[in-house]
């Protein structure tokens, strides 16, 4: 559909990257306030030699077109308030979907901000009467080459650091309000991994689309089904603006096209996890379920902790046999050498296949992975058919309009498993060309009310908004396991918003655009 290639030195590379894949496992977020167009101009255009595009680096194969591997990765985006503020003239503003201009704020009623979750309790920087116009990300192998980055972009402001200000009130430890939020994987052993405070791995099967970098064996269980088995890439359209979507249309995109072409939105999260509440519930809900406390954990998640999805691996032998040949594999690459270890790479890839490549069509009743868990809600490939064979197109149609692509962290320390007090969670961001058709959509729809999965106003499990001890869940008869429907009540609200906003992250181009001031919607 997409014949226009992709040019991967003008989109920025946090869209095509999801960096901890790449060796930055750490980041700093910065958010500015512009209390002056042309000082805001000038500090952009500042900047703009340290915007880490997505072309390859020379490392990555056959990377002739590619540039060296940066020491951190450095990106940037604007709240609609702050494009005003750079002087994008009104009719370009009035060209942006409204979800994009009215900000994350003021669709609190969609999202479900409410309660604990409500703005008034969010970080005092998102409080604020004058809201954030900037957002500088910094991802890196080591928060000292953080840091010097860091000192480098508040240095770049010189005289004007009033009329570009640092903002601050990101929750800290033990209360502080800092003016950063920092963001890091979570380390065992010195080994980072992919877990987030809840114990699952996170991250798996994000969205594959055409022009995307990423290695085409990501196409199993990141793309779309195709009619006759198999997988192929999504329609760029889905994540960039500029090209067709899966619905053969070009999302709609702010005017000049330059201004739009090859840039994405993005949405920044947040989230608190409270993990004591999590693990409390755990134990006293797994008291009555005959799967015990770590089924209990997978059939909330539709995964087992190590990543092995229900639908693959039902029982928890087979998920911790996974998980052991999953860890043998990975050691046999790094112990062995020639072609002993081109085979154990074979065999991790097969292995890591096996988390992504399945369908809930084996499973539609949902014996295995229960029709509201929290991982068949966000992405429920082909399920929503609900057996009836050729209602759309393809099997996976209806979600293949709400794929998101995913590019968060997680932040603080949870080693007190007790504690829903302490700073951690995850700094959730999601992509898409659609902030309404795809997260939003997901987020109101598929988290926070059940009725697409037949589960009328049942949230997710994870992350609903439920209010307290009044969450219910749904275990479906696993004929695995022998066991009867199994019903959790009492559920908590496990995740709570901590702030947040909606983000445009233009194109190279578009960010030169902006910086000289020669937006011109004419």
């Amino acid at each position: 559909m997409n014949d226009r290639a992709v040019d991967l030195h003008d989109v920025q590379g946090n869209i095509i990257k999801a960096y901890p894949r790449f060796g930055f496992p750490r980041a700093r977020y910065l958010f500015f306030r512009i209390n002056d167009a042309k000082a805001g101009r000038g500090f952009l255009a500042k900047l703009l030699p340290l915007i880490t595009t997505s072309a390859p680096w020379l490392k990555e194969g056959n990377a002739a077109d590619g540039s060296a591997r940066p020491d951190v990765a450095t990106n940037v985006a604007f709240t609609f308030e702050g494009l005003r503020r750079l002087g994008v003239p009104q009719a370009s503003l009035q060209s942006f979907p409204e979800a994009f201009a009215s900000g994350m704020k003021a669709r609190r009623a969609i999202l479900g901000d409410d309660g604990p979750s409500a703005p008034d309790k969010w970080d005092a920087v998102w409080q604020d009467p004058d809201p954030v116009h900037l957002f500088v990300a910094i991802c890196g192998g080591t928060f000292e080459q953080i840091q010097r980055c860091h000192d480098r972009i508040l240095a770049l402001r010189g005289a004007s650091a009033d009329a570009i200000q640092l903002l601050d009130g990101h929750r800290g430890p033990d209360g502080q309000k800092l003016p950063y939020q920092d963001a890091s994987a979570i380390f065992i052993n010195d080994e980072v991994t992919p877990r987030e405070h809840f114990g699952y791995a996170d991250g798996i099967s994000n969205p594959f689309f055409k022009g995307s970098l990423a290695d085409s064996s990501n196409v199993v269980g990141g793309g779309k089904r195709r009619g006759a088995g198999g997988w192929e890439p999504l329609e760029t359209g889905e994540f960039l603006l500029g090209y067709a979507d899966e619905a053969f249309e070009y999302p709609a995109a702010p005017v000049p096209n330059l201004l739009g072409d090859n840039g994405t939105y993005l949405v920044y999260r947040k989230l608190h996890e409270n993990v004591g509440s999590f693990e409390s519930y755990l134990n006293e809900a797994s008291a009555a379920y005959p799967g015990g406390r770590e089924m209990l954990a997978a059939k909330l998640a539709g995964r087992w902790r190590n990543g092995a999805p229900l639908v693959r691996y039902p029982t928890e032998a087979s998920a911790n046999q996974f998980g052991e040949e999953w860890a043998r594999a990975k050691k046999q690459i790094a112990e062995s050498r020639g072609v002993e270890r081109e085979r154990a790479k074979r065999h991790f890839s097969k292995l890591n296949e096996s988390m992504v490549d399945f369908d809930y069509t084996e499973d539609p009743a949902g014996g295995r992975c229960p029709i509201g868990a929290h991982a068949r809600r966000v992405n429920p490939r082909s399920a929503l058919e609900y057996g009836e064979q050729g209602a759309f197109a393809r099997p996976d149609a209806l979600s293949n309009r709400r794929r998101i692509l995913r590019r968060g962290m997680p932040y603080g320390d949870s080693r007190d498993r007790t504690d829903d007090q302490g700073e951690h969670g995850v700094i959730f961001m999601a992509l898409g060309a659609d902030i309404a058709r795809q997260f939003e959509f997901v987020q109101q729809q598929w988290i926070n009310y059940g009725n697409d999965f037949r589960r009328a106003n049942d949230k997710d499990p994870l992350l609903g908004n439920h209010e307290q001890d009044t969450g219910r869940f749904l275990i479906e008869s696993d004929p695995h396991a022998a066991h009867p429907p199994h019903f959790c009540s009492k559920i908590r609200r496990f995740v709570e918003t901590r702030g947040g906003d909606y983000f445009f992250v233009p194109s190279l181009t578009a960010l030169h655009m902006i910086a000289d001031g020669i937006v011109d919607p004419t």
